[in-house]
């Protein structure tokens, strides 16, 4: 997939165009829906199909206060939208300027202007302009006069479930720690990926030897406690048996030793031989075991660990979560 990181670097023979627009955080099983259909349209008509996103997130530049804990990192975003099969990302810089262009502004600089829009999909949501002044019959009308089409797809929910699928529902579950949940609305197990660096060393010590994410990864960290899940090594080739690995993962601050700071730690199943310091890794959370715990004895934290180790095995080889193919 193409990357363009402003206006000025989308080629200016590109086009046509369908184009679709949203923060698309989490990319859910709705975005998808919205994706999915531009990618079709694109098909049909032997067009480019491409996804506008922000970086940040809007309401991190206009309402800092109310800017949401994103569940996906830009790249990983990205690399979400990729797999749906679209063709290129425009990522706009959010400013207050761009802000306060009108939906028609909006809609002639970037749809019409420099993408050349074929059609627009979007949401039944979906707002834009100046105080999201524009909604889906302002899009319409704008392409009726400026010369594209609008495609709107309608709201996507479960089928046992009245709400429809959103960022904001997915972060719910993740605060609340149901990754098992959250991963049927983002259609995969939820991520979280970032560089291995040095801890306290005190895993190695019981026996245990953690992987610890630094404190700058991507994706959004779900409610502190032990959980089964895979750790992928992003650099490793994807035939490689070493890339995709079971693995134990500890959320919290450490009671039993009195932490403070939050952390994110994978130990491995049955490997105390690996050396991950330096490395990338992507960490995939398909179950949660338990709430993190404070012990009254190193040797009470051992047996508990023990058995954690126990049910993250058997959960991860009975088929009943899902392995990733490749990442």
């Amino acid at each position: 997939m193409l990357r363009w990181d402003d206006l000025p670097d989308v080629p200016a023979d590109v086009g046509p165009c369908v184009v679709t627009l949203g923060n698309f955080d989490g990319v859910h099983a709705g975005h998808r829906a919205v994706l999915g259909r531009v990618v079709e349209l694109a098909r049909a008509n032997g067009a480019t199909a491409v996804a506008v996103t922000f970086d940040p997130h809007p309401l991190a530049v206009l309402h800092p206060n109310r800017a949401p804990e994103l569940i996906t990192g830009l790249d990983q975003r990205l690399e979400l939208i990729a797999d749906a099969g679209v063709d290129a990302a425009l990522v706009l810089p959010f400013t207050r300027e761009l802000a306060a262009q009108t939906p028609r502004e909006w809609v002639q600089g970037t749809f019409v202007d420099v993408l050349h829009a074929h059609t627009v999909v979007v949401g039944s949501d979906t707002r834009f302009g100046v105080r999201n002044s524009g909604d889906v019959g302002t899009l319409r009308e704008l392409g009726a006069e400026l010369g594209f089409d609008v495609v709107v797809v309608d709201d996507v929910a479960p089928a046992d479930d009245q709400r429809r699928w959103s960022s904001s529902w997915v972060r719910e579950l993740l605060r609340s720690g149901d990754v098992d949940a959250a991963a049927r609305l983002l259609g995969r197990p939820h991520r979280v990926t970032g560089e291995v660096v040095h801890g306290d060393h005190r895993g190695r010590e019981l026996g245990y030897p953690t992987a610890n994410l630094s404190p700058h990864s991507e994706g959004m960290v779900p409610a502190d406690g032990v959980y089964a899940g895979w750790l992928l090594r992003t650099g490793l080739d994807e035939r490689d048996p070493e890339r995709l690995l079971p693995c134990a993962v500890s959320i919290g601050t450490n009671p039993t030793f009195d932490g403070v700071g939050r952390r994110v730690e994978a130990y491995v199943l049955d490997r105390t031989d690996l050396d991950l310091y330096g490395e990338t890794i992507t960490l995939e959370l398909v179950a949660r075991l338990r709430e993190t715990l404070r012990f009254e004895s190193v040797d009470d934290l051992l047996v508990q660990m023990e058995h954690d180790v126990a049910e993250c095995r058997d959960l991860l080889s009975s088929g009943l979560v899902p392995t990733p193919s490749d990442g």
